[in-house]
């Protein structure tokens, strides 16, 4: 699937449900995460061949020589931000609806910004 594709089916699963909790939210945090991660790869694709192979820290921390830096920073912190809502504990909060809603528009600008790039 591709990062908007990914991105609508977030969007859809989060608009299905007044309240957002437990596997829903991980769901549509999972969903965010693997259209920024999909993006991401895009771009090493398109610019630089091979680097998608490397940790994600890695690629985040490269990212600013590829990519506006506002758009790698906003890359960074949003992937941080939904890997932690996709490893839940037990003893976690899951993320409310305004955490995701959030996500998902910093997710949509990374996406189109990392797009506009080539």
């Amino acid at each position: 699937m591709t990062a908007p594709q990914l991105l609508a089916a977030a969007k859809v699963l989060l608009a299905r449900s007044a309240v957002v909790s437990g596997w829903r939210a991980v769901a549509v945090a999972v969903l965010a995460r693997q259209a920024l991660e999909t993006s991401i790869d895009d771009l090493w694709r398109r610019e630089a061949p091979g680097v998608e192979e490397a940790a994600r820290h890695t690629q985040l921390l490269c990212l600013p020589c590829f990519a506006d830096e506002a758009i790698s920073e906003l890359a960074g912190s949003t992937w941080v931000s939904l890997s932690g809502a996709c490893h839940v504990r037990a003893y976690d909060l899951a993320p409310s609806a305004d955490e995701l809603s959030r996500w998902l528009a910093d997710t949509e600008t990374v996406v189109a910004g990392l797009a506009e790039t080539a």
